[in-house]
């Protein structure tokens, strides 16, 4: 008897769908089981009477690399470290959600960048300005914070560098994000666009794009991308540049997708709170160090030193007026590595003896993905 191609088609399609169901009830199941060890590890953590105390930066990054490195596809590497560390985050809530301050309103980069790190099963909390994060986290009435500390392609956000001066805070990780800028408003088409209200920032990464289409419009700085948003959703004839989440929150029509003229647009932010971790075996390690005030030559010379001598990696220097006298810089350094290597131990504790003003700003796991 003949077979009926659509029928066998229907069959197959309906065991690969049972298969699934399987597999599903599996994953949740396997997924609980997680939960109920994280719970056991929150359990025996309890006598410290901290949320924070149980998040440990380096314990999830050493469990993201494993994930990169046994994943075979067909997922690309970050599918998997995104949808892991939505469990992590699950899991980790169970005690009580890790409040995580950031430079708000909802809607901006930075609140993207709190949301790829910790995932979604935090709590959030919107904040008027980078000072206002730093003290937040310093009081306790944040975990953590998330702050901009520059961009690929408008450099250092000084205001952050700034407040390391004064703040006891540390650094405990980095989270790159990938920016994409998008013109958004009420109306339907760019002639009835009368200004457009942005940060500053984004003004910058898209200024090319701007002047080509949007020559005759007002270019209005604003204290952040969403509320350059919130002005577009109030004001007839204002348009927005912003990520798509301001767009889904103030309900504004995309009118133009990747306006941002650099394709590779990205935002480093940090990570800031009230302790310093462990090695995760993949760290960098940033300083905040000043030279004495003399009329010597090679003072920065002899800062670097230690670090070449001891085959240290310097990754990025910054230098920012030290606010003690003036003309006198205190400089920022990103270097690979951390205090408990032997190597980079050695290192900074030559460069501390010849430095006016030396502080580890934070040791931490490098970005991933």
């Amino acid at each position: 008897m003949p077979t009926d191609p659509k029928a066998d088609s229907l069959e197959a399609l309906d065991g690969i769908r049972r298969r699934i169901d399987a597999l599903d009830q599996e994953i949740q199941e396997r997924i609980n089981e997680r939960a109920k060890l994280a719970q056991d590890v929150g359990m025996m953590k309890t006598a410290q009477n901290s949320t924070a105390d149980f998040y440990r930066p380096e314990r999830e990054a050493q469990v993201l690399r494993e994930v990169v490195a046994r994943n075979d596809g067909p997922l690309k590497d970050s599918e998997m470290v995104r949808l892991f560390r939505e469990i992590m985050s699950a899991c980790l809530a169970q005690q009580e959600p890790l409040k995580v301050g950031y430079l708000g309103p909802e809607g901006t980069f930075t609140q993207g960048a709190v949301l790829k790190h910790f995932g979604h099963s935090v709590r959030s909390l919107p904040l008027p300005s980078i000072a206002e994060v730093f003290s937040e986290v310093q009081v306790g009435a944040a975990d953590f914070g998330v702050v901009p500390i520059e961009n690929s392609t408008e450099g250092t956000v000084n205001h952050t560098l700034d407040m390391f001066l004064s703040s006891p805070l540390k650094i405990c990780g980095e989270v790159e994000l990938r920016i994409r800028q998008h013109l958004m408003g009420l109306m339907d088409s760019l002639e009835d666009i009368k200004r457009v209200c942005t940060h500053q920032q984004s003004l910058a990464q898209c200024r090319v794009w701007l002047a080509e289409y949007l020559p005759e419009v007002d270019l209005v700085p604003v204290a952040s991308n969403a509320e350059g948003a919130r002005r577009a959703r109030d004001e007839k004839g204002t348009a927005a540049v912003a990520g798509r989440a301001a767009s889904e929150v103030y309900g504004l029509n995309l009118l133009v997708t990747d306006i941002e003229d650099k394709s590779d647009n990205t935002t480093r932010f940090l990570i800031i709170g009230r302790d310093l971790f462990e090695a995760s075996g993949n760290d960098k390690t940033t300083l905040m160090v000043s030279t004495h005030h003399t009329d010597s030559s090679g003072k920065l010379y002899h800062l670097l030193e230690p670090l070449a001598q001891n085959d240290i990696s310097m990754t990025r220097i910054e230098s920012r007026p030290s606010r003690r006298r003036k003309w006198e810089y205190v400089f920022f350094i990103d270097i690979e590595g951390h205090p408990s290597e032997p190597h980079v131990k050695t290192a900074l504790e030559q460069l501390e003896t010849v430095a006016s003003l030396y502080r580890v700003l934070g040791s931490y796991p490098r970005g991933v993905l």
